[in-house]
């Protein structure tokens, strides 16, 4: 699938693969605050990393002078990682004041993302709100005496609804309200519960009851029936995979149009060098050839965007 990303959202991914200054991918040694969000084994994971100017008498007025993040996942995680980063170092926030950034702040500063990303949004805000729940176990700050609730032990405690990303009933029941999400479309898209199996949509204690407990049961001319989302409309025939050759070219094409200008700039380049089935094998070329980073460049900047653009199975292995 294609995504159509903003002009804002594409810049700050290349910026942050291709290791440019004044980006903020990479951890900071020693932090003061340090935040996990997401698990590999979803697709999503981001570690969040901050420095502050301690102040000499008052915790409280800490000033974040640094922020770091290390992401595994798509463009648009990523391009969210930087955004947080960067709204966080351009307010000059304390630890306490950066709470008020909220997913929709990151979406806001990426100029839009599409629906079916927004998750990626929300995993940043809750990676800042683990590390500047770690910032005041450090520094001896007392959050619910400021009226600052961070539940941390939301994942660990609780009715287990969505097995296959480990959410449970308050996080969800928090979501729900913090998001306004009023569908089980709208719960995937935010926080991905529901977007695996699906077998938690509509169980008894599953997503549609969730919403029933937190909005009230919604009037509708139909009696409910425990329906799986498929089943509500006709499936249209699957298309037909793409011929090697069709396949093939669009992969050059993705290469010469978005891959090549980009390595360009720091005088790299990048060969086609064969195609089994989805794995893609290309050689780096020129400056790109000799760089120690080569490795995260492939996978990060040439596999994803031909994922975006070509099929989300395709894997590049340099040559």
């Amino acid at each position: 699938m294609t995504w159509n990303y903003s002009k804002k959202t594409t810049e700050l991914f290349m910026a942050a693969v291709q290791g440019r200054p004044g980006t903020h991918l990479g951890e900071i040694e020693d932090a003061d605050g340090f935040g996990e969000h997401g698990s590999i084994s979803c697709g999503d994971a981001l570690r969040f990393t901050f420095r502050v100017d301690r102040h000499p008498s008052d915790p409280k007025q800490d000033r974040i002078t640094e922020a770091r993040y290390l992401t595994f996942g798509c463009t648009s995680a990523i391009a969210a990682s930087e955004a947080l980063c960067a709204i966080i170092e351009e307010g000059s926030f304390t630890p306490i004041g950066a709470l008020k950034i909220t997913n929709q702040d990151i979406v806001n500063y990426l100029e839009g993302l599409p629906q079916a990303k927004i998750h990626c949004s929300v995993m940043g805000a809750e990676a800042l709100e683990a590390a500047v729940f770690n910032w005041a176990q450090k520094r001896g700050v007392d959050l619910s005496e400021l009226g600052v609730d961070i539940r941390r032990d939301e994942q660990e405690e609780g009715r287990l609804v969505c097995t296959c990303f480990g959410l449970t009933e308050p996080y969800l029941e928090r979501k729900i309200r913090e998001l306004e999400l009023k569908t089980i479309p709208e719960i995937t898209n935010a926080v991905k519960a529901g977007g695996a199996c699906m077998s938690c949509h509509h169980k008894p204690g599953g997503l549609q009851d969730i919403l029933h407990k937190v909005w009230g049961k919604q009037p509708t001319a139909f009696k409910e029936l425990p329906v799986l989302p498929m089943a509500r409309q006709p499936k249209a025939q699957p298309p037909r995979e793409m011929s090697p050759f069709k396949f093939a070219k669009l992969v050059e094409h993705v290469l010469e149009e978005k891959v090549r200008p980009q390595l360009a700039r720091d005088g790299g380049g990048i060969e086609l060098v064969d195609i089994k089935d989805s794995v893609v094998y290309c050689s780096m070329r020129g400056a790109c050839a000799d760089c120690m980073g080569s490795g995260r460049t492939i996978k990060m900047m040439v596999e994803q965007a031909l994922k975006d653009h070509v099929d989300e199975r395709i894997r590049v292995v340099e040559v």
